[in-house]
């Protein structure tokens, strides 16, 4: 009777490791298949580490340069020459199509806005970001017969000289 005893403990011993393997693989192909799907551990509420979010690709940007832009500056005492190239950030492919459709009067509101600065305030920072808003707001009008000017989210100066 001894002897049946081992058999009997190996058996049982065999049944038990293959119990637990059949379990661990079935709650790892769950698992694999919760994640593969979307039913996972990540999407349950809560806070989603950084890591398990994905980031987005940014939108590439789309600038338009101008023609660079020499023009008099009248002051006072003297007339001094103002030398700027301007590229312009916009927010979409119809702004960017409206701005070169429109070329004509774009560089016509820039010249209007350019002539009218005075040489000794134009180089100082805060005159070149008064300079930067005002051409913004200018650019953004509407072109006739269009009720909605582009879309501009930053006027760049790539060249500024005044001599």
């Amino acid at each position: 009777m001894a002897k049946s005893k081992p058999g009997r403990t190996s058996r049982m011993l065999k049944l038990l490791i293959a119990i637990v393997v059949i379990a661990a693989a079935s709650i790892g192909a769950t698992m694999f298949y919760y994640e593969k799907t979307g039913f996972g551990l990540a999407n349950a509420e809560g806070p989603v580490p950084v890591s398990a979010t994905k980031a987005l690709p940014l939108p590439s940007p789309i600038f338009t340069p101008l023609e660079p832009f020499t023009v008099t500056l009248r002051s006072e005492h003297s007339n001094r020459i103002l030398y700027v190239a301007i590229t312009l950030r916009l927010t979409d492919e119809t702004s960017r199509r409206l701005v070169n459709e429109f070329m004509p009067e774009v560089r016509d509101r820039v010249l209007r806005k350019l002539s009218e600065q005075q040489p000794d305030i134009v180089q100082t920072p805060e005159g070149r970001q008064a300079l930067v808003q005002s051409l913004s707001a200018a650019l953004q009008e509407p072109y006739l017969p269009h009720d909605k000017g582009p879309d501009i989210t930053s006027v760049l100066f790539t060249a500024f000289v005044v001599q």
